[in-house]
């Protein structure tokens, strides 16, 4: 079964009330979350066309079944040829549509095929469904709930693999395993860092193995009908060495503060500082990287938390809370929680997912 008619329906004009304040009356949306979000599809190499009183689905033979199933209140166009073909036929028949916008992620090749196809007045336009998107239903926060806790059992069923000798790369691929057992995808390449190697925000798993007195960190997600978790969690092998204790702790008090801090209303940049400046009184580097992102049918999508963020938070908002500390060639500590933002402060959705350091070595 697709996803709710009704859901999908209010989220159409909820993007209908952004497109009227923006004097937009024809939008092509090609970003496939942002299709998913408008029809319903989960598939792929399909876009959809909003007007002022439909909304038009365009797709190829391999996925019009497809289609039937999950956008049951779109029209559905299937096309032969090239996309920009398709729209250009399709608005040819749009008699009262005078402009045509096309969300700004597109190619300059597709643009570029569009403007040739496309008779109207064709200009690109940003973050119209992503402003929408930013703001979760109910359904979506239950999604994202969902696709936390198959996260949350991954990880408890890949601890026990965590034992010297394991390496990187196949630490991972037991996450990944488990994740796909539980139903869930990946929302990312999960990363595993062993060591040093956790100074590295975005490293990439490698053959190295796991030693007895190491440290480990993961940073993973499932996907669950469409909707992301994002998660990250360090542990310990051995005995945890004194500064190590100390740089898990501060980064913990970090996240703590920043999570404190949030409620709808509240300035971004304010959450981003709060993590900061504990970090900062501590005499320890402060991370380059935001505190925190927008998830939910993205990795990362609006809002971003971040020094030069101006705008507030709002409720129904979800996102993650992440600071870290990085010292090249030692180590690398980020603790990473999935949070949604309401009217009167929070909630963390991924606060059952295994968070002590020493539960590796209180299990031997």
């Amino acid at each position: 079964m697709g996803m709710n008619k009704e859901i999908i329906k209010k989220r159409v004009r909820s993007i209908r009330r952004e497109l009227n304040n923006r004097k937009i009356d024809c939008l092509i949306v090609i970003k496939p979350a942002n299709v998913t979000y408008t029809t319903g599809f989960l598939g792929d190499d399909s876009w959809a066309v909003i007007t002022r009183s439909k909304v038009y689905f365009l797709t190829d033979s391999r996925y019009t079944e497809q289609a039937r199933v999950e956008c049951p209140d779109c029209t559905i166009v299937e096309r032969t040829g090239l996309m920009a073909e398709a729209v250009g036929r399709l608005v040819k028949k749009l008699k009262s549509v005078q402009t045509v916008t096309v969300e700004k992620s597109i190619s300059l090749a597709g643009f570029g095929a569009l403007k040739k196809h496309v008779k109207a007045r064709l200009k690109a336009v940003a973050d119209v469904i992503e402003t929408v998107r930013s703001s979760k239903d109910n359904m979506e926060i239950k999604t994202i709930e969902a696709a936390a806790s198959i996260s949350t059992q991954g990880l408890e069923k890949t601890l026990r693999y965590i034992k010297p000798g394991v390496t990187e790369s196949e630490l991972a691929g037991m996450l990944d395993f488990q994740i796909r057992k539980l139903g869930g995808t990946n929302s990312f390449e999960t990363i595993v860092a062993f060591g040093p190697n956790a100074s590295r925000p975005h490293h990439q798993p490698s053959g190295k193995k796991l030693k007895q007195k190491d440290t480990v960190l993961i940073d993973f997600g499932a996907k669950y009908k469409g909707y992301c978790s994002d998660i990250t969690r360090c542990f310990v092998v051995g005995r945890r060495e004194v500064f190590y204790k100390k740089v898990y702790d501060v980064v913990e008090q970090a996240q703590g503060a920043a999570i404190k801090m949030i409620k709808a209303g509240v300035k971004m940049k304010d959450v981003d500082a709060a993590a900061r400046t504990v970090i900062k009184d501590n005499d320890l580097p402060v991370y380059g990287h935001g505190t925190g992102h927008g998830l939910g049918l993205e990795i990362h999508e609006l809002p971003f938390l971040k020094v030069e963020s101006k705008d507030m938070l709002k409720a129904g908002e979800v996102i993650t809370i992440e600071p870290g500390i990085y010292i090249p060639g030692k180590l690398g500590v980020r603790i990473e929680d999935d949070v949604l933002v309401t009217e009167g402060g929070s909630r963390i959705l991924t606060r059952k997912c295994p968070h002590s350091p020493l539960l590796l070595s209180s299990k031997r």
